[in-house]
């Protein structure tokens, strides 16, 4: 189905593995037009909870595809324009899933890499990763990506390593707030899946709508509209099937339809 993507079913999780191990994952227009086709089809999914990006081979994603980018030199500013969009609604696509989404990041995530790990909601990754927004040793600059990270670690360090384009550390992308939690290369996916069976565990419409408040309350000041905002918000999911089946199994000291232990 995919020509650079492989998508890993297991039960309620599914995982899209990035196949271009001989360019160590780099993007092109078919690995872009595909990671959105593919985030697309496992939101509507019912069957998938939860969805993990990974990187087959030595690395995770090292950035733009050199063909690609040189394509892009000769190319139009109309085209580019397009070519940028695409590659901007792939990330949206990505970042807006109602789903749970995880990066499980090993070797390097560069440039756009760097993007795809600060879409997902979590970011797992190995001790020996590390990170770089390059661009600008290129004269370019993040631009798609940039929403996602300036989100991610904040603008004031945006501003320090999207100007050096230095390699960050994977304890330093912690410190930074770009990875949850660094962990040894072998228990990697061991943490993933610890981390996917606790996502397990929530309501996956009450999961959607805890993705939703974060994205309204980030940023806002605490005024009398967002705190409305957020009382009709618990108000309304209280009110919901889910909510009463989660409170029931509780209350029955049970498990509800949607866990695992189901």
């Amino acid at each position: 189905m995919y020509q650079t993507l492989s998508i890993e079913r297991n039960a309620a999780i599914a995982t899209i593995w990035m196949n271009r191990p001989e360019v160590h994952n780099a993007f092109n227009e078919i690995l872009i037009e595909e990671l959105d086709s593919a985030s697309r089809a496992l939101e509507a999914d019912s069957s998938i909870r939860i969805v993990i990006v990974a990187g087959r081979g030595r690395n995770f994603c090292a950035g733009a595809d050199l063909h690609w980018m040189g394509r892009a030199a000769a190319a139009t500013m109309e085209d580019n324009l397009q070519d940028a969009r695409r590659f901007a609604g792939m990330l949206r696509q990505l970042a807006r899933m109602k789903k749970p989404t995880l990066a499980r990041v090993h070797g390097a995530a560069l440039g756009g890499g760097v993007g795809l790990a600060a879409a997902c909601d979590i970011c797992i990754a190995a001790q020996e990763a590390s990170f770089a927004m390059s661009e600008v040793r290129l004269g370019l600059i993040p631009a798609v990506i940039s929403p996602y990270v300036v989100r991610a670690i904040g603008p004031r360090q945006a501003l320090r390593y999207m100007q050096t384009a230095e390699r960050i550390s994977a304890a330093r992308a912690v410190e930074l707030g770009l990875v949850h939690e660094a962990v040894a290369a072998d228990e990697l996916d061991s943490r993933v899946s610890t981390i996917c069976e606790a996502l397990g565990a929530g309501g996956p419409m009450s999961q959607a709508a805890a993705k939703a408040l974060v994205a309204a309350v980030a940023g806002n000041e605490i005024s009398d509209e967002l705190i409305d905002r957020t009382a009709r918000a618990i108000a309304l999911q209280r009110s919901s099937d889910e909510a009463r089946e989660g409170m029931a199994a509780f209350l029955a000291k049970g498990v509800p339809r949607w866990s695992p232990a189901a």
